[in-house]
């Protein structure tokens, strides 16, 4: 009875905002609201864990996706994302752009979260599509690709790293086997799916996108604005690093730690920013404050549906779905690879988050791995590659895709869905290949 409650939800889901035209944070509060009463959670306990499921959310990324619009807009109404954008097109040319911008968010997304490496490149991802006049999703598919697939398989991300703490797994055996699967995975999820979504053709958003063409004098370097726009990678990535590598009595590990909290990066590159691409530029401080204040006003309505997609989400958690549904696949009698891939996945599709169903899957999966004697770090990736399938539309970076992108819901499910569902088939399969050698 739970999954079909679950299924009836999700298609009044889609009901509400295509047919009905219901704008998409009142149609998630409002399914997240039936979904919870009908799976049987109390009326007392429907509002506090909405709130908890929203804020929650909009409380880890609230701040990042706040911040980095400013970054972003600081950077496009300054002239570096065109300089970024202009250097990569000279050097790889308009055909391959799209691999540059992949290999990009291949890179920035070792160190970042999927959302915060999203709202970062989103800016330069407008830029190179209208300065080298391709298709949108031509560049956005390659670069969400690229980290997905970093948020799935490697660690020192944050999702890996921690399943290879619960598998008990060696996270540099982790890391090898990750790229071998990572980099097949994100060619054909990106660049190469990308020519199958060539008859949609979005337009670039106008309040998150400044079409002014600057002089080659206007523009700061190319070093410069390269090197602002990847402060909070490196602050992240440092921050990384240091977890793995340092005691945790050493000073610098905390220094490096705390300066490489997403919102503490953000913050000190926001403030670089408005340094390098404002004051130093001549503008006044009233100028560029009011670039800040346009930042978030443009995705003021995208933090509210990223925050309902979350309230969906720990509804179908505090209301017992996800776990229902892992135990269910858990009593059955498969290779404990599969078996791993295939809780996450639906978990993943019950629940949303690619991080509670990786985290969940490991749980269950964790004594099964340690039974059968299958390689923790594979169990680690086939975990990891479960958790990113389909991403339903309780999945708060189904609406990210969705609402920086402007498209429909067929549209998100034609090109963001799928390109998830290849890149969780294909991280299976790497993973089943690999244990044929090691095995």
């Amino acid at each position: 009875m739970p999954l079909i409650i679950l299924a009836i939800g999700i298609l009044a889901l889609f009901f509400l905002i295509v047919r009905v035209k219901l704008n998409s944070f009142l149609a998630l509060l409002l399914v997240a609201g039936l979904v919870g009463l009908a799976e049987g959670m109390s009326i007392d306990a429907l509002i506090p864990t909405i709130e908890k499921g929203l804020g929650g959310t909009l409380g880890g990324l609230a701040i990042v996706v706040s911040f980095g619009a400013m970054l972003g807009k600081l950077m496009a109404e300054s002239g570096g994302a065109q300089r970024i954008a202009t250097t990569l097109i000279n050097v790889f040319g308009r055909e391959n752009v799209k691999w540059a911008v992949c290999l990009t968010g291949f890179i920035v997304g070792i160190a970042l979260f999927y959302e915060i490496g999203f709202v970062l490149l989103i800016p330069l991802v407008f830029t190179i599509a209208a300065e080298a006049k391709i298709p949108l999703l031509e560049v956005g598919i390659p670069m969400a690709a690229a980290l997905s697939v970093t948020h799935g398989f490697l660690p020192p991300h944050p999702g890996p790293t921690a399943i290879s703490i619960i598998y008990n797994a060696d996270i540099g055996t982790t890391l090898l086997y990750g790229i071998i699967i990572a980099i097949p995975t994100a060619i054909v999820a990106g660049p190469l799916y990308c020519r199958f979504a060539k008859d949609i053709n979005p337009e670039i958003p106008e309040s998150l996108y400044n079409p002014k063409i600057f002089k080659d004098n206007e523009m700061p370097g190319f070093g410069i604005s390269v090197f602002t726009a990847l402060v909070p990678v490196v602050l992240m990535a440092a921050s990384a690093v240091a977890k793995l590598t340092m005691g945790e009595d050493l000073f610098i590990r905390h220094v490096l730690t705390f300066l490489g909290q997403p919102d503490m990066a953000l913050t000190i590159s926001v403030a670089i920013a408005i340094y390098t691409f404002g004051l130093s530029r001549g503008k006044s401080m009233e100028s560029v404050m009011k670039t800040v204040q346009d930042a978030v006003l443009a995705i003021a309505m995208i933090l509210l549906i990223v925050g309902a997609g979350g309230a969906l989400k720990q509804v179908l958690i505090d209301s017992g779905v996800g776990a229902y549904i892992g135990t269910l696949v858990a009593g059955s009698d498969l290779s404990p690879l599969l078996l791993a891939w295939l809780v996450a996945a639906v978990i993943r599709t019950a629940c949303g988050s690619a991080t509670v169903a990786a985290l969940t899957a490991g749980g269950i999966a964790a004594p099964i791995c340690a039974a059968t004697g299958a390689s923790p770090e594979l169990m680690v990736l086939a975990t990891g590659a479960g958790s990113l399938i389909f991403s339903p539309p309780n999945d708060p970076g189904f609406w990210l895709f969705k609402e920086f992108f402007g498209l429909t819901v067929k549209e998100t499910v034609r090109t963001w869905c799928a390109l998830e569902t290849i890149i969780a088939i294909m991280g299976l399969a790497g993973v089943l290949t690999i244990n044929l050698f090691i095995g």
